[in-house]
């Protein structure tokens, strides 16, 4: 019977034998998924293979979810895809995003001793995919869900954009339940997989007191606790590490042991029931990040003042561009495109006012964006500009804190490391 990628095989190379899935191979080597979750290449001329189970064979756990309990709260999983819902594709060998958020359940039967759910998908996309209009599709799901009597709601999402949308729904939404963004950055097949963790403990948020957006992630690099980060304060921070995400020029608002639960918090947040339910999506999706490098030409200026209706501008330091950018700064606020400097340093606070550059910046009628992350200034520019197009409304919106995005000051101590 020939054998076929999706089998399980064993394979002899050099004296040693491997058991696992045949895979698909990009490199010319035979690949073959170990147990444990690794892939290994192997040369094919040393390879000989032999089968153990065909792929149509193959079964998965017969698990059946329990029965809804009474004495539990309800909570709504809204699945929007990534890793955290991703399963290795044996056509190609790359994780896709193919569960089902009644699969993530039977995949962590242990969300069910925390609370009833009702799982559905909204999207099945990895995060690169996302875009503005899906924000509001999940914004007003997200609201249908808690007036139908959500007790709370978990997000999945794909980490490379979640600080995107955890930053939109913040805006659009003012809720009197948890609202939690989780995800992972290594998919289930893998032994270092953060995703069963992570879902526990953004259920364990999705229950609490604590009714705000936020994104809940590994806080260190072991199995230990994960944080409990504000939406429109996030950012990730490195490519793979489980403890990729930071809140920026900001504590974490708390976090979430495990495998206790226990949640201890750091700052003051907004209680269950203590705000009314309320939704507003209008946002303007024609709106741009522009990021100031060395040499750069200023007529990039005129280029999106042409075609967006709002420019974030990644300046350095504490804000700055090349003097030869201030003229077009002023045409382009001028023809009514708002202009708002934030800072590639990340951490600190932007203050244009120290250097001469920095007050002609603002003679030229840019707002500084305080100490907002850029992306965060970017999406909340698209909200500001889908409540008003008067340029000084517009203005009274960024200079407001709407969804805890913006600090009263800084801390002078550097960059506020994560682990607390």
């Amino acid at each position: 019977m020939a054998i076929v990628e999706g089998d399980i095989v064993l394979a002899r190379c050099g004296g040693t034998t491997y058991e696992g899935v045949l895979m698909p191979s990009t490199t010319g080597k035979t690949v073959v998924k170990l147990k444990n979750g690794y892939n290994i290449g192997l040369e094919p001329g040393n390879v000989t293979l032999e089968l153990i189970d065909k792929k149509s064979e193959l079964k998965g756990p017969q698990i059946e979810l329990p029965a809804p309990n009474p004495k539990l709260p309800n909570i709504s999983i809204l699945s929007t895809g990534g890793t955290i819902a991703s399963k290795v594709d044996y056509r190609t060998g790359a994780v896709t995003s193919q569960f089902t958020a009644e699969d993530i359940l039977l995949a962590i039967p242990e969300l069910t001793e925390i609370a009833n759910y009702n799982a559905r998908v909204c999207y099945s996309i990895l995060s690169e995919n996302m875009r503005p209009e899906y924000w509001v599709k999940l914004a007003e799901e997200v609201n249908n869900e808690i007036k139908a009597g959500a007790d709370g709601i978990i997000i999945t999402h794909g980490t490379d954009t979640m600080m995107y949308t955890a930053a939109a729904i913040a805006f659009m939404i003012k809720t009197p339940v948890p609202i939690v963004f989780v995800g992972s950055q290594r998919s289930a097949d893998r032994p270092s997989s953060d995703n069963a963790m992570n879902a526990i403990c953004a259920a364990k948020v999705a229950v609490s007191d604590i009714a705000e957006v936020t994104v809940v992630m590994h806080g260190s690099t072991s199995d230990d606790f994960c944080h409990i980060h504000r939406g429109a304060k996030i950012r990730k921070m490195h490519t793979s590490r489980r403890d990729a995400f930071q809140s920026i020029n900001s504590r974490p608002l708390g976090r979430v042991e495990y495998p206790s639960g226990e949640i201890n918090t750091y700052l003051d947040y907004k209680r269950r029931g203590e705000q009314e339910l309320s939704i507003n999506t209008n946002i303007e999706p024609r709106c741009t990040l522009v990021k100031y490098t060395t040499g750069a030409s200023p007529e990039m200026l005129l280029f999106a003042s042409a075609n967006y209706k709002g420019i974030v501008l990644e300046g350095t330091g504490l804000g700055h561009v090349s003097t030869e950018w201030v003229p077009y700064i002023e045409r382009t606020t001028q023809a009514g495109v708002p202009v708002i400097v934030t800072s590639q340093c990340i951490n600190g606070r932007v203050c244009d006012r120290v250097y001469d550059t920095g007050r002609d910046i603002l003679k030229a009628g840019a707002l500084e964006g305080e100490d907002m992350l850029p992306e965060v200034a970017l999406v909340k520019l698209m909200w500001a500009l889908g409540q008003t197009s008067d340029f000084d409304e517009v203005k009274k919106l960024m200079l407001t804190d709407i969804a805890g995005e913006m600090t009263r000051s800084s801390r002078t101590s550097g960059v506020i490391h994560n682990n607390f």
